[in-house]
């Protein structure tokens, strides 16, 4: 028998508290038991997001308030601005161009974070653009960019509205909506807020909703304006998760309970565990000078087969984690440290990825990595 663990940015573990409040008997989304549940996760969301606006639920990945970001705000043939340092910039773009805007792509190399003037430039230079889309954190280089200096940028603009994938940001490290200026942000259940799949989250600002009155875009199901609408109702439009909104509230109670100050310190104590660890063996960051806090992504060495690390792990010591896509496939792997985690977590997860790489043939000091990741560990307990 072996005992799987689950080290990826997505899906992530489930609190079994969460899991057991999910395994309770159905209720209906429209009768009275449902209103206080319902209302609970509504201020517990305001907490998380650090803001006074109300944020939207929706029954969806979090690709679906993404989209809702596009199609809800936006009219057709508006110019946007999408920051594209990875997989998740490529889809703002993506889902831009399928809806008729036209897309201004900001391209960054992959482990780099964008630069904030380029944006501004672009602004300064063409007064037609409505919206610039960015990554807070870019899951597939392991990346933060620079939310709080872009905000800042659009926020001197009253036409262009800001909107950030906040998907492994949320619940990770501090992105107050709020005092920032963000106007619109997005995340998903099953990262930092410790869910399965299936929530979808998006929050705006005033100037962002005054978007809403003048977007064209054709939709149906992502309508934020109705869904807003409903929300007086403490209502969502459409069926909602029911048992997965159960467990929210039992997460966001739990996140209050350790303070989201301190949920960002843990993480960051987890962080900074992971990458001290995977260097003290050689490794090199992929993302050394920008990192998110919400995982590591580490260099295969030259001459290590990255995609054979990936399915060592998996199989001799059922350890699951996250590997490269497109141009880095084979190239990284990606250690999680966000949500429900905790100190033996990161342990587990560098002590699994030496034993990996020396199975591979990588020739290093073995626990030297454990050890260092212990030491700051044990600092912060």
């Amino acid at each position: 028998m072996k005992k799987n663990v689950l080290l990826a940015p997505g899906p992530t573990p489930v609190p079994p508290e969460a899991l057991m409040d999910m395994a309770l008997p159905i209720i209906h989304h429209r009768e009275p038991e449902f209103k206080p549940i319902f209302e609970e996760c509504l201020e517990g969301l305001k907490y998380l997001f650090q803001t006074e606006r109300d944020v939207v639920i929706l029954a969806s990945s979090g690709t679906g308030a993404m989209e809702a970001a596009v199609t809800s705000f936006l009219r057709t043939g508006d110019k946007a601005i999408f920051v594209n340092g990875g997989k998740f910039g490529e889809r703002w773009g993506k889902i831009l161009k399928a809806y008729g805007c036209v897309p201004i792509e900001v391209k960054v190399e992959w482990g780099k974070a964008v630069d904030p003037a380029v944006i501004e430039k672009l602004l300064d230079e063409d007064p037609e653009i409505r919206a610039v889309y960015f990554q807070a954190s870019e899951t597939s280089t392991a990346v933060k960019h620079p939310a709080k200096e872009i905000a800042a940028i659009t926020a001197k603009r009253p036409g262009v509205i800001c909107v950030a994938d906040a998907i492994t940001a949320t619940g990770v490290f501090d992105l107050p909506m709020d005092a920032w200026g963000l106007d619109i942000v997005v995340t998903g259940s099953q990262k930092a807020l410790m869910l399965p799949p299936g929530l979808g989250f998006i929050a705006s600002s005033e100037k962002a909703d005054a978007f809403l009155e003048t977007a064209n875009i054709p939709h149906y199901y992502f309508d934020i304006k109705l869904e807003k609408k409903k929300l007086a109702d403490k209502q969502t439009a459409w069926t909602p998760a029911v048992s997965l909104i159960v467990g929210l509230r039992k997460v966001l109670a739990m996140i209050k309970e350790e303070g989201l100050e301190n949920v960002h310190k843990r993480t960051a104590r987890f962080a900074k565990a992971a990458r001290e660890g995977a260097k003290a063996i050689g490794l090199e960051l992929f993302a050394p000078d920008s990192p998110s806090d919400a995982l590591t992504a580490v260099k295969i060495p030259d001459g290590i087969d990255g995609l054979k690390v990936k399915k060592i792990l998996r199989e001799s010591y059922a350890v699951t984690v996250a590997g490269g896509q497109d141009e880095a496939k084979g190239k990284i792997v990606r250690l999680a440290h966000l949500g429900y985690a905790g100190t033996f977590d990161v342990i587990t997860g560098l002590s699994a990825l030496e034993m990996a790489l020396a199975d591979a043939g990588y020739e290093f000091e073995m626990g030297k990595g454990v050890a260092k990741a212990m030491e700051i560990l044990r600092e912060g307990a």
